[in-house]
């Protein structure tokens, strides 16, 4: 069987991580890309198997290198995230298939360059999304909130069209959508 790569995204919130996780567990012959970033290690998080930690400097040099294949920069947290393409060969030389974990501009990448199948996550509805931004950081600032609010709701009406699946995340229903992505997965295998 060739190896294939899945593309799991959505908005800040929406689960996709933990769609993701729930997929790898229940299949080991699937693993999740690590990220490279710019920004700083949160508590618990290890290099190279939450993110792969690099200095702006440092990941500059990498894409001059080729070592990271495509990226984005994010102006308001001036922190940049890309695809670490040693981390994605180790995988894809290992017969894993993998999950990508990334935005629209690196979701385009994997498409065009590696026929990956698109699934975008989504709330099932900005309150939804609301209230769980909320509960995973009761601090979070009410600027950063309506950030994150703005930015879903632009990823939901810009950017779900390119997807070649849409998975709604019920709040309390995180089996039916985890369901839902395996079927897909399944499918495409």
């Amino acid at each position: 069987m060739k190896t294939k790569v899945f593309i799991i995204a959505g908005p800040s919130g929406v689960g996709e991580s933990t769609i993701t996780n729930a997929i790898i567990k229940k299949f080991p012959n699937f693993a999740r890309l690590v990220t490279a970033t710019t920004r700083p290690p949160r508590l618990n998080e290890k290099n190279g198997i939450s993110y792969y930690f690099f200095s702006k400097d440092k990941f500059k040099e990498k894409i001059n290198t080729g070592d990271i294949v495509e990226h984005t920069y994010f102006p308001n947290r001036d922190v940049y995230y890309g695809t670490y393409k040693p981390d994605l060969e180790d995988k894809l030389r290992k017969g894993l298939n993998i999950i990508v974990n990334l935005d629209i501009i690196g979701a385009k990448y994997f498409k065009n360059n590696y026929k990956a199948v698109t699934i975008f996550i989504k709330p099932e509805s900005l309150e939804d999304l609301q209230k769980r931004l909320v509960a995973r950081d009761p601090k979070i600032s009410t600027e950063e909130l309506h950030k994150r609010l703005q930015n879903a709701e632009s990823e939901i009406k810009n950017e779900e069209k390119f997807y070649d699946y849409s998975v709604i995340n019920k709040d309390g229903k995180l089996d039916e959508a985890v369901k839902k992505v395996v079927a897909i997965i399944k499918k495409n295998l």
